[in-house]
């Protein structure tokens, strides 16, 4: 079975830093591109950030500078590492496995969200 499990969230407060981490597992994780999405109380799933097999990425600008995704190969993991946090982050953070080895913004599994809470 394919699996994808986000871990790491928690409180933060302004300005803080928090690792998000990815655990897979039931696919060749080395061959496949991943993203990063979130979705806000109240609001749709925004993507934010995706790393290529390769370890190519992108960010959105709402992320970019700030955050950086990465991915461990040997561990099957994906992490997403965040930093100048703001209360606009405060969100459920998905990871989601694409269907190629470069990002299209096609997915065939997501995980199971963590809550990040940036708040004073």
């Amino acid at each position: 079975d394919v699996q994808l499990q986000a871990s790491g969230g928690g409180l933060v407060r302004p300005g803080g830093s928090l690792t998000l981490s990815c655990a897979t597992s039931g696919f060749t994780f080395s061959s496949y591109a991943f993203s990063w999405a979130r979705q806000a109380p109240g609001k749709g799933r925004e993507w934010i950030s995706a790393i290529n097999h390769g370890g190519g990425k992108d960010y959105a600008d709402s992320v970019k500078g700030r955050f950086t995704i990465s991915r461990d190969d040997a561990k099957n993991t994906l992490y997403l590492q965040m930093d100048n946090l703001k209360p606009e982050d405060t969100a459920v953070y998905y990871c989601g496995k694409e269907l190629g080895d470069y990002h299209t913004d096609e997915y065939d599994y997501w995980g199971k969200g963590t809550l990040v809470t940036v708040s004073s």
